[in-house]
């Protein structure tokens, strides 16, 4: 009999259009063989399962499970490909380890912890770890612009301390970037961070694993034709993506490595993607832990699978029943 998979996408931020496309390619590429998976929308508290093309039905939250057509499915697995709130940060796993339903991400405190930047660069930074310099503001905390300087220098990025696909971002480069960018980060979110800038070569690095074994993706490296890696770098073909990366094999050893202790570290679970910044004498800093990383077309999993030799199929089915 088939296990009944929960693609579990959307969410409440503005990440959600980024979730659904990942969706759907876990949905392309899941073994129809082994599996009976569907796509359930998460946005509020309204859970739609797409039954089929053009067709809905709500989810019944005290079981897991929906009805069609007379017939009532129950969910076995939860896939969380959710970005953002509430599939990134821990909420939905909290719901599914009290309806004792496996999935596919980290646990409630590491997915908490790594949706935190802030608190995510204090807890490694504890652990030698290396991470920019940042400061917090929580909206109705005074800024000033000259304390910001004084801490973090300029250039400097201010972004919300959760959330992704570089939304609320800014590389602020003057004095008087500073408050329109707080501004727009606040949007997003009610508390923000404001990071020192580091130049260098900006890579990231994909890490599973599994009771069979671990599994070290290749590095790849960065190069954005924007600014920065915002969001049209990410998904509008604004970005150069080289795999494996152009850097020696000693720094894409510690680069991997150091995943792995991240991984091991936090407690995760599943498919990780940490990105990182190589600064001058081929220091290694961490810029951020992907609990949930993107699985679009152009997402780095995908490509970081691909020229491991790995079939994405294959790594799915590996981690889903993994889970069992």
């Amino acid at each position: 009999m088939k296990r009944v998979i929960a693609i579990v996408a959307g969410g409440d931020s503005s990440e959600n259009p980024v979730s659904l496309r990942s969706a759907a390619t876990i949905l392309e590429y899941m073994d129809k063989d082994k599996y009976e998976p569907y796509i359930l929308e998460v946005e509020g508290k309204n859970w739609q399962v797409h039954v089929k093309e053009g067709v809905s039905v709500p989810v019944d939250r005290n079981d897991f499970s929906f009805t069609f057509e007379g017939r009532k499915t129950v969910f076995d697995y939860a896939y969380i490909i959710i970005h953002g709130t509430p599939g990134e940060n821990g909420v939905f796993e909290g719901y599914l380890r009290l309806m004792r339903i496996p999935f596919s991400t980290c646990d409630v405190l590491a997915s908490a912890l790594t949706f935190n930047k802030f608190m995510l660069n204090m807890t490694l930074r504890s652990a030698d770890v290396n991470v920019a310099r940042s400061i917090r503001i929580r909206k109705g905390d005074k800024v000033n612009p000259d304390e910001v300087i004084e801490s973090v220098g300029l250039p400097c990025f201010i972004k919300p301390t959760d959330g992704g696909s570089s939304f609320g971002t800014t590389k602020v480069k003057t004095r008087e970037q500073i408050i329109p960018a707080v501004e727009d980060a606040f949007k997003e979110n009610c508390e923000i961070m404001i990071e020192s800038f580091m130049q260098g070569t900006e890579v990231t690095n994909g890490y599973f694993k599994t009771r069979k074994r671990e599994v070290r993706l290749p590095v790849t490296e960065v190069v954005p034709k924007t600014d920065f890696f915002d969001y049209d770098a990410k998904y509008n073909g604004q970005v150069e993506e080289i795999t494996p990366a152009r850097i020696p094999d000693d720094i894409r050893d510690r680069i991997q490595a150091l995943t792995a202790r991240i991984y091991d570290l936090l407690g995760c679970h599943g498919i990780i993607r940490n990105d990182y910044i190589i600064t001058e004498g081929g220091k290694i800093n961490l810029l951020e832990v992907n609990t949930t990383p993107g699985m679009t077309a152009t997402s780095f999993i995908p490509q970081q699978i691909r020229a491991a030799g790995l079939n994405l199929t294959d790594v799915l089915t590996e981690l889903i029943e993994d889970s069992f």
